[in-house]
């Protein structure tokens, strides 16, 4: 299942490091899940997570597979962050988002 990337807050980069940056995001999250097809059910999976329990849920709260939805997630996010923007500490606070 593919899907999109887009950046926000990359003023100072360039059009070319823009790129890069959204390449190394890429490669890290699909690197980091497994594969490309994991991305948008483990997001989904994590955004629902989320929406019921909040930000930083409680580890007894969740199943042991909500648990593993919501490390793998956040440890695929960390990578594909620190894979994005670690050579690159001009682009500040930059976000992603990912769509279908």
């Amino acid at each position: 299942m593919s899907y999109t990337l887009k950046l926000y807050a990359w003023e100072d980069a360039s059009p070319e490091q823009h790129e890069a940056a959204l390449l190394r995001f890429r490669q890290a999250l699909d690197a980091s899940l497994g594969d490309e097809s994991l991305v948008l059910p483990v997001y989904g999976a994590y955004r629902r997570l989320v929406a019921t329990y909040g930000d930083n849920p409680s580890e007894e709260l969740l199943s042991s597979g909500e648990l593993e939805i919501l490390k793998a997630w956040q440890a695929a996010e960390s990578a594909a962050m620190t894979a994005a923007l670690g050579p690159n500490r001009y682009m500040g606070d930059a976000q992603f988002e990912i769509h279908p």
